[in-house]
């Protein structure tokens, strides 16, 4: 496994399907995406994030997305994918992930996130709660 992994504090495993491959014989890019959100909602369960939108109706909202390439994933193959959070702001955070390959060996891919913190009752933007924080902090080791 790779070492680069060990910096990122959630992680899941996830083999491909092979509906995942498009008719260029390799995952589709759009896939990838799909994958991050995986990795995404499993570092927001962590972290209590459905708990207090389920309970404030203030909760993330994926604002934009990248994905960089470093390899085509094909079927069959196991992957973890990983996510950390490298910046926070007032009302905004950037989650970095990463997937990894383990037919290959290596990282097949590398991406990242911003997530603004909404307020779906106000129907705006919002500060990112205390205790949201305070758990990313815990998490990320970073207290």
């Amino acid at each position: 496994m790779h070492s680069e992994l060990l910096s990122y504090p959630v992680s899941i495993q996830q083999n491909i399907t092979w509906s995942d491959m498009d008719a260029y014989q390799h995952v589709n890019n759009a896939v990838y995406f799909r994958y991050f959100e995986d990795v995404r909602m499993s570092y927001f369960e962590k972290i209590g994030v459905n708990a207090y939108m389920s309970e404030h109706n203030i909760g993330p909202i994926l604002a934009s997305t990248t994905a960089n390439y470093k390899a085509p994933l094909t079927y069959p193959d196991k992957l973890t994918i990983a996510a950390r959070i490298s910046t926070i702001h007032n009302k905004k955070l950037t989650m970095d992930y990463i997937v990894y390959s383990h037919s290959l060996d290596k990282i097949a891919t590398i991406g990242s996130g911003l997530v603004v913190y909404f307020d779906y009752n106000q129907h705006h933007s919002c500060q990112i709660p205390e205790p949201i924080i305070k758990q990313i902090k815990l998490i990320e080791h970073k207290a």
